[in-house]
């Protein structure tokens, strides 16, 4: 089977590693790809991922049978009805399904119709309406840019005034562009924040490993929000009974509420959760893998994942077994200094075969080619990750290969995973 993954972050590398661990994967291409898929898959350069048309003509040419989508962007421009149209099986939502992730508005109001647990919330597109229901609420509270804003477009305010900045930041200054011309207002939510992905194939639901991000760019969960700083699963927060609960109370209530809105969900959904006193709650929904969640995941999948992926794009997952190893596997970011403002591009980047040599995985997240050296290219350069028996061991493992990695100015946290080894 030939298969094209669409992207070129980290999320992408993985999924183009571990689909190339499949029997069935014969050639894999990459849209746009980076220096570090090169080693697992083909990499298609010249081509936008929003030209559908374009990402169409390329399949049909080189005989793809299968279309994994990495990113949000190209979901919520069509990609995925583009390609099924031309009779060529794709893993991933459909637009009106990635609405989900690409219009808070609608998640919440999805939710709030069908007794979905979320926080409470109002929408505004008027910035001063806005101002004077902070005021009314108090902080802390949370602004949410509407639309897609790559990972970031989400404040938790702690004060009032930090609010109020946010709301202009978003909507008058635009700094989220047209993502932030309507907002979301929600209740701050106390609790442990957890991840929960699962396949579905728009009535059957396989949960994945849970897993725990970390997105404060700094030790001790301070600085601003960045995309992801690390991860670590699985997360000890969701218990067996936990999971239960969020199939029962979020996973499946969705996938069923999708369907009955004409909008079946087939592919990954990514439900963001806050474990409360009440129980799961949903943060976010996202329409896709989540990245760096899909760097400790998926090297926890145990069966192959060009099976699950066409039984999902088929809607026969029901017929498959889908296993994982009862091991633990940490990611450790590795970005550019600077980030998530400003940053340098175009360092070498050194080390990386000596941290493959020490037990760990090192997937490219803003990675480039230049004078036959690999350079920094983004503000999330690199994950470095590592699987062992153990939480503990798979820290040890990860930021052992993370000290032979070099480039100018990186930095990362070194406290990910400390909520499980604290326990």
């Amino acid at each position: 089977m030939n298969i094209l993954v669409i992207g070129s972050g980290g999320r992408e590398h993985t999924l183009a590693w571990k689909l190339a661990q499949s029997p069935k994967a014969d050639k894999i291409y990459a849209l746009p790809g980076n220096p570090g898929m090169a080693d697992v898959a083909m990499c298609v350069e010249g081509i936008a991922i929003t030209d559908n048309a374009s990402i169409v003509d390329f399949a049909q040419k080189h005989a793809i049978e299968l279309v994994v989508v990495g990113p949000e962007v190209p979901l919520t421009n069509g990609l995925v009805d583009a390609v099924t149209a031309a009779g060529i099986k794709a893993f991933g939502p459909t637009q009106a399904a990635a609405q989900i992730e690409g219009s808070k508005a609608f998640s919440k109001s999805l939710m709030k119709k069908y007794g979905i647990p979320t926080a409470k919330y109002e929408v505004f597109t008027e910035a001063d309406a806005a101002r004077e229901y902070i005021r009314k609420e108090g902080a802390p509270i949370v602004i949410k840019a509407d639309g897609l804003a790559a990972g970031k477009g989400v404040i938790v305010a702690m004060t009032e005034d930090e609010a109020l900045r946010a709301v202009a930041d978003i909507m008058e200054d635009k700094e989220f562009g047209n993502a932030g011309s309507r907002v979301v207002i929600e209740e701050f939510m106390e609790g442990e924040e957890a991840s929960l992905l699962c396949f579905t194939d728009g009535r059957t639901i396989c949960p994945m490993i849970s897993s725990q991000d970390h997105k404060r760019a700094y030790d001790g969960d301070k600085g601003p929000n960045t995309g992801g700083m690390g991860t670590y699963a699985p997360a000890p927060v969701m218990t067996d009974k936990m999971v239960q609960e969020t199939y029962d109370k979020i996973l499946l209530p969705t996938i069923q509420a999708m369907e009955k809105e004409g909008k079946p969900y087939k592919g990954c959904l990514y439900a963001g959760l806050m474990i409360t006193a009440d129980g799961p709650k949903v943060v976010e929904f996202n329409a896709r893998f989540g990245d760096p969640e899909t760097q400790v995941v998926l090297p926890l999948l145990n069966s192959d994942l060009v099976d699950i992926m066409v039984a999902c794009a088929d809607g026969t997952l029901a017929e498959q077994q889908v296993e994982w190893a009862k091991e633990a596997a940490v990611c450790v970011v590795m970005a550019a200094g600077g980030y998530p403002k400003a940053y340098n591009k175009g360092d070498a980047i050194t080390g990386l075969d000596d941290a493959k040599a020490a037990g760990c995985q090192v997937f490219h997240a803003g990675t480039a080619h230049k004078n036959g050296q690999i350079v920094t290219d983004g503000g999330r350069v690199l994950g470095v990750v590592a699987k062992a028996a153990d939480v503990r061991s798979a820290v040890d493992k990860a930021y052992a290969g993370v000290e032979k990695i070099a480039f100018k100015d990186a930095f990362y946290r070194k406290d990910i995973a400390h909520r499980a080894l604290e326990r």
